[in-house]
This record gives structure tokens, sequence and C-alpha cells, in this order.
């Protein structure tokens, strides 16, 4: 009696160490919505964007630099996102770490569709990988807003293709190319 009784104990604690570390596994990798924090930046265009004041139209906030070969590989995906949504989507890429004479020097004289904006100081992008975990603070680090400014959406590392972007888009934010 004693016996099965240590056993059953031993069991029935196995099996809560089990469920706790299922928990942390599942809460670690689950995404909930949550409000995405507002900012200003200045862009390469000339002026700045805060974020507040495009509610109402979903955004596609990209974190990217110039060093960054899967960030290289991505920005066109997001360019044509930008080019063939119009005005249904706002595309923000912004790059962390470099100057801005070296991002205008990185583009040329193209003049991306994209809002390319600048996080020289860092602050914006740290403060995004404490909200949204991307505790590495790697880049490219991509979150999907949707119109009433809620991040539905969280990815760290490139988009394998411009489809799995579309897919991500229609899927998350019900978006599709026009």
């Amino acid at each position: 009696m004693v016996n099965r009784f240590k056993t059953w104990l031993v069991l029935v604690g196995v099996i809560v160490v089990i469920l706790a570390i299922v928990g942390i596994a599942v809460s670690c990798d689950s995404f909930s919505p949550s409000e995405a924090l507002n900012f200003t930046l200045p862009t390469l265009a000339g002026g700045n964007v805060t974020l507040s004041e495009l509610e109402g139209t979903p955004v596609v906030v990209n974190f990217w630099s110039i060093s960054c070969s899967g960030c290289r590989k991505q920005l066109p995906y997001l360019e044509n996102v930008a080019k063939q949504s119009g005005e249904g989507v706002k595309v923000i890429a912004i790059n962390v770490v470099d100057s801005a004479a070296r991002v205008r020097h990185f583009f040329g004289d193209y003049e991306p569709a994209m809002i390319v904006a600048l996080d020289t100081d860092g602050v914006v992008f740290v403060n995004y990988c404490q909200e949204y975990r991307n505790p590495g603070k790697r880049v490219p680090f991509t979150l999907l807003i949707d119109s009433q400014g809620m991040v539905q959406h969280r990815r760290i590392g490139p988009f394998s293709s411009e489809a799995e972007l579309w897919n991500t888009l229609k899927k998350v934010l019900g978006i599709t190319i026009p």
C-alpha cells in the first residue's frame, strides 16, 4: 500500500513537471495580439512617419540593416507589397544601425514606394524587441499590424519568398494582391 502510494505520488509529480514544461514551451511560441507601440521616426524621403497616424490602414513594420543578407533579400518583397497594395497596406522598412547617408547610398537613385524610416539610435528597435519577444535583437524583424493598431503577427528572420509574405498577409490580415 505504501509503495503503491509512493509510485502514484512520483507519477503525479512527473506528469506535473511534463505539463509545466509543455506549458512553458507553448507560451514561448504563441503570440497574442497586442497594441502596437507608437513611434515617430525620420524617413529617407524627408519628414517623419508616426505609426499612430496610419491607424485605419494595415501596416507592415520591418526592421532591417544593410549588412543583413536576409534583410536585403526580403526588401524587394516588401517593396512589391507596397507597390501592389497601393493604399491598402502601408509598409515601413525601418533601418537600424546604418547612417542616413549610407541608406541613401544603398538605394541610390531609386525612390522606394515603401516608407523607409531611420532608427539610427536603435531605440525603437530595442523597444519593439522587448515588447514583441525578439530577445536576440535579430533582423529582419517583421510585425503585421491590423487597421486598429494591433500587432497580429511577428516574424524573426526573412520571408523565404514574396509568395510567403503575401500568404501571411492574407492569412493574418485578410489582405490579397489587388
